[in-house]
């Protein structure tokens, strides 16, 4: 079933202007670096964490 409505994320490109396009994208960018990375450091401390409470 084909959809009439228009695509959201091309309607915000077409909004803003080219620059602040890529300071949106780059923005978002770095969120995600920063998320991703402190998933890994949380995890990484909780397995330490858990190994040192294991050992005789």
């Amino acid at each position: 079933m084909p959809s009439n409505l228009p695509n959201l994320r091309r309607l915000f490109v077409e909004a803003r202007a080219e620059v602040e396009e890529s300071a949106y994208s780059r923005n978002a960018f770095y969120n995600l670096v920063l998320f991703m990375s402190s998933v890994a450091i949380f995890s990484l401390a909780a397995q330490r964490m858990n190994g040192q409470r294991y050992m005789p």
